[in-house]
């Protein structure tokens, strides 16, 4: 396993997060806490992603009969025409 050293900015936050890491004893430097951390990410979005697969797979392969119609394609993006048409005039839907 290669090393590389960046120099990277952390909120204040972050850091301190990373920092109670190490006093708890759950990792060695702050250095391993990040690179501990983004590889618990990495495996927790690999799994999401390896769910999300399967799931497909488990509906593609269910007979027509029980999928369930979409209509026309104009149905498809109506909902999200609406929104952004929505976002769009002043007074509009705000984030």
């Amino acid at each position: 396993m290669g090393v590389h050293k960046q120099s990277v900015s952390f909120t204040d936050a972050a850091f301190d997060f990373a920092r109670e890491l190490v006093e708890s004893g759950e990792y060695p430097n702050v250095s391993a806490a990040v690179s501990g951390e983004l590889a618990r990410a990495k495996a927790a979005r690999d799994k999401e992603r390896t769910l999300f697969e399967a799931e497909v797979q488990r509906r593609l392969a269910l007979p027509l009969d029980q999928w369930e119609p979409l209509g026309g394609p104009d149905r498809l993006t109506t909902d999200a025409r609406a929104h952004l048409a929505a976002r769009a005039k002043p007074g509009g839907v705000s984030r």
